[in-house]
């Protein structure tokens, strides 16, 4: 009778495996889709940007302020953001992440001045602060240290396809529809998104849990007191050198990113002498290059651990690897007068430099406690965000002195340096909380 039993059970334990799987990765499709419609509501308004101001009548520094508006209140919220995908869970949190961010998109195409304007920038900064972090809580969940840096860099090309896709798409709407269609229409595709994710979306079942973590290298226990009560802190990460390396690595090379995002056009336009035409072509390059780069970074970490590599030291090799090449092709850019030559070596340099965006959110879930995932990928996140702030600022400032961009991809390769350095001497092992008895 036993043996009949054992019979029954054999196959249901052998069935079970991929059916876990193909709904793991079912949430994985959804998260990518919902990156690339996060980064098509950011950047609606930067492809409205002329057509905006001739109607208002606003300021080329009103509209750079505009444009700011989204980054640094997104740095900043998420800080919150991390501990509140922490405390309240993935599902909510992204359920209302994407609710409200698709809102105030839709709302935006409704404004008649600049201070409404602005304000629903900020809140869609705020809204959206909560999505890669849930992310990376998500895979935390769902895939063991073996295989999660594919899946989290998988997420990350949302943003790649979204920058390389964003000025055909967004300009045809914007030609069809106005820029208020435009906006309204971006932020009306979030919605089956959410009602596809409420839908189908849970997280695993104690036993799919074990099945998922049975085999990894890291055991991460959940920091409590003496008498069982859940005691992370997100304060207490600051108290570890490991994060504020972190913090700083991920601005750095960030910095270099947003330089690319901000000013490639205008550098491809003042530089090289494209038309706006051709520039807006052109500038596509990089980013499909990029989408390749945050694919293959994700997959050497995930192979080099499959290799027996410690996890932490094959979440580092892409991320130093990646930062340190890139440096190396962005920094002779201002030398090199051949235009093919030019944007092989800015498709080559965005590729290194994407090489680490997966696995830099990778390596916050492995290195933080259990429950504190979220915190940690977004406290690593605002460093970036910060960098991605400061660096269109920069780059102006530097351009009003200089009028040229030699000491702009200076900087940039410096940074990438520091960021590589960052990483690769400082950030060591997971961090261990001590509580006091």
């Amino acid at each position: 009778m036993k043996d009949a039993i054992s019979s029954l059970d054999a196959p249901l334990v052998k069935t079970a495996a991929p059916v876990v799987s193909r709904l793991r990765w079912g949430i994985i499709f959804i998260l990518l889709m919902a990156a690339v419609i996060n980064y098509l509501d950011r950047a609606n308004l930067s492809i409205a940007n002329t057509t905006i101001a001739r109607e208002f009548g606003f300021s080329q520094t009103e509209m750079g302020l505009l444009l700011s508006a989204f980054l640094w209140p997104y740095a900043l919220a998420n800080l919150p953001a991390g501990w509140l995908v922490d405390r309240f869970g993935p599902k909510k949190m992204f359920s209302w992440g994407v609710g409200l961010w698709s809102t105030f998109t839709v709302m935006a195409g409704f404004v008649n001045g600049y201070s409404m304007f602005y304000a629903l920038r900020v809140l869609l900064g705020i809204s959206e602060s909560p999505f890669f972090t849930s992310g990376i809580k998500i895979t935390h969940r769902w895939f063991s240290d073996k295989e999660r840096a594919l899946p989290t860099s998988i997420i990350n090309t949302g943003s790649q396809i979204a920058n390389a896709i964003a000025p055909p798409i967004l300009t045809v709407l914007l030609l069809t529809l106005g820029w208020r269609g435009m906006f309204i229409a971006i932020g009306l595709a979030g919605i089956p998104l959410l009602l596809v994710w409420l839908k189908f979306y849970r997280n695993p079942t104690e036993r799919e849990e074990k099945v998922i973590h049975a085999n990894s290298q890291l055991v991460q226990q959940p920091v409590v007191d003496v008498h069982g009560n859940n005691k992370a802190s997100w304060g207490a990460l600051f108290k570890h050198k490991t994060t504020w390396f972190m913090v700083i690595g991920n601005f750095s090379i960030m910095f270099t990113i947003w330089v690319y995002l901000t000013w490639l056009p205008g550098y491809l336009e003042k530089s090289l002498g494209f038309s706006l035409k051709q520039t807006g072509w052109l500038a596509a390059i990089p980013f499909f290059a990029g989408i390749l780069g945050v694919l293959c970074g994700g997959m050497i970490s995930d192979r080099l651990i499959r290799r027996g590599v410690k996890t932490i030291t094959a979440r580092k090799v892409p991320i130093v690897a990646g930062a340190a090449l890139a440096a190396c092709f962005v920094a002779p850019i201002p030398f090199v007068h051949n235009t093919t030559l030019s944007i092989a070596l800015l498709s080559i340099g965005y590729f290194f430099s994407q090489l680490p965006q997966g696995v830099i959110w990778t390596l916050a879930s492995d290195i933080a406690p259990k429950e504190q995932v979220a915190s940690m990928g977004a406290i690593q996140n605002f460093g970036g965000f910060l960098g991605a702030a400061c660096a269109p600022i920069v780059t102006g400032i530097i351009l009003d002195a200089t009028g040229q961009f030699t000491n702009v991809f200076f900087l940039g390769a410096g940074l990438l340096m520091l960021g590589a350095l960052s990483y690769g001497l400082f950030v060591k092992k997971p961090i261990l909380v001590t509580l006091q008895r």
